[in-house]
């Protein structure tokens, strides 16, 4: 069955879905994009992703194409008609379509903006989460505002491609000796019962999964510490883990060989995926 899916205002098959080969995202990367999850066809952590959404354009000198309320719409609309129980909306905003030039065109060009789902029946049972990641890591070779959540994607899906040749997952970028993220996942380890993780700033993505699961931890009475840390210190983690929107919590097993603990998801992954799912569910849109 054809999905239903959104583009500058109109609901069509998507087959019938078209975006002009001028458009700025498709000829400069000039976009940026939100996924949110769908459990038992309600959204998780919405009100994140739109708040993010509007820091992202407002970077790139973009206005909001809506208001929270009406892309809340759009989004349940195109859960309801795609028949979405388990799975994803996908959200991109480009400057728009404007003849070729790197300077940026009129401000009242239109912005161009696309929405689908996809169908993952039992996202949240993914058996991933009972054996774990392996992971190796690579040299960090993005621009420097990952703060941004644009369209430019090649490099994590180099990565994670260089990945799959390797045997591997996944894969952590590496910059000035540390780790900065996952391809497409806030990266954590765990030593002796304190999860680490990146803090934040323009080397790294704001993960709304992030905020969402250090909140539950410390209301858990776990310590976090919010710090870079290096590969060898990973290697040396009683455990691992990351997070992101698709993913929820998944435990890492293996960092460029070196297997973590026993091997197998730790305790502190596994329970923190646990609360995520719960809590998520319960304020779930």
């Amino acid at each position: 069955m054809s999905r239903i899916v959104y583009v500058n205002g109109a609901f069509v098959p998507e087959a019938e879905a078209t975006v002009s080969v001028f458009d700025r995202g498709f000829l400069f990367a000039d976009g940026v994009y939100e996924v949110t999850s769908v459990l038992s066809g309600k959204l998780l952590d919405f009100d994140g992703h739109a708040r993010r959404l509007e820091r992202s354009l407002a970077e790139l000198d973009m206005p909001m194409p809506m208001t929270q309320d009406a892309l809340l719409e759009v989004h349940r609309r195109l859960v309801a008609e795609n028949g979405i129980e388990d799975g994803l909306v996908y959200l991109q905003v480009t400057r728009g379509a404007a003849d070729r030039d790197f300077a940026y065109p009129p401000k009242d060009t239109p912005q161009t903006v696309v929405l689908f789902t996809q169908s993952k029946p039992g996202l949240a049972d993914n058996p991933a989460a009972q054996t774990g990641l392996k992971i190796v890591t690579l040299p960090d070779l993005r621009w420097d505002r990952r703060d941004i959540k644009t369209v430019q994607l090649l490099y994590p899906s180099m990565g994670k491609m260089a990945a799959k040749a390797q045997g591997a997952d996944d894969a952590w970028m590496v910059e000035d000796g540390v780790v900065t993220e996952g391809t497409s996942n806030n990266a954590y380890i765990v030593k002796d019962g304190t999860i680490v993780t990146r803090h934040l700033g323009n080397e790294i993505l704001h993960g709304i999964t992030r905020a969402a699961v250090l909140r539950f931890a410390q209301e858990a009475q776990m310590k976090v510490e919010e710090r870079a840390f290096s590969v060898e210190e990973a290697q040396d983690a009683d455990e691992a883990f990351v997070t992101s929107a698709s993913a929820f919590v998944m435990p890492v097993v293996e960092i460029d060989g070196a297997a973590l603990g026993n091997g197998t998801p730790g305790p502190i992954a596994k329970r923190l995926r646990e609360i995520y799912l719960d809590e998520s569910r319960k304020t779930a849109v």
